[in-house]
């Protein structure tokens, strides 16, 4: 489909902030404690990738206006959904960051498998490996809320 074969998107279900602010508010501080301490860049990175793959138009958009504004490149962002296939545009902790991000977020086999949380632990203390796994799992919870509402890209 084009841009000018646009099909009517579906209406937003729900405004979760006016229906359970308590909610939305817990969800804004888990969030802030999540990234406490952990560059703010990688946190960019994670919140896109696992946006891209829970099919989350609205934070992909919002997340990667955020990463642009902070100067994340181009590059970096489109390159996303093929880090693995892009040699020296990552670092290694950032990879490692990555396919941690994306073995929380599918948990295809049940388990997010251990030389994958081997190699996250491989790059990150215990302190912010705890924040990356609790980051990773906010924007999953982001991405949740923000699919099953219907939140339109732009809306932020």
């Amino acid at each position: 489909m084009t841009t000018n074969e646009s099909a009517s998107a579906p209406a937003p279900r729900m405004n979760l902030v006016q229906h359970v602010p308590d909610v939305y508010q817990a969800m804004v501080a888990l969030d802030q404690a999540a990234r406490k301490g952990l560059d703010p860049v990688l946190c960019k990175l994670v919140k896109i990738r696992a946006s891209q793959l829970n099919h989350c138009a609205f934070c992909i958009d919002m997340h990667v206006g955020e990463a642009r504004k902070a100067g994340e490149s181009d590059q970096r962002i489109h390159l996303l959904n093929a880090w693995e296939e892009a040699p020296g545009v990552y670092s290694e902790r950032e990879k490692a960051a990555l396919a941690l991000t994306e073995a929380v977020t599918v948990l295809t086999d049940g388990f997010v498998p251990d030389a994958v949380y081997e190699r996250a632990a491989a790059h990150f203390d215990e302190a912010e490996l705890g924040r990356l796994i609790s980051l990773i799992t906010v924007i999953n919870g982001w991405n949740r809320l923000s699919v099953t509402t219907r939140l339109p890209p732009g809306a932020h």
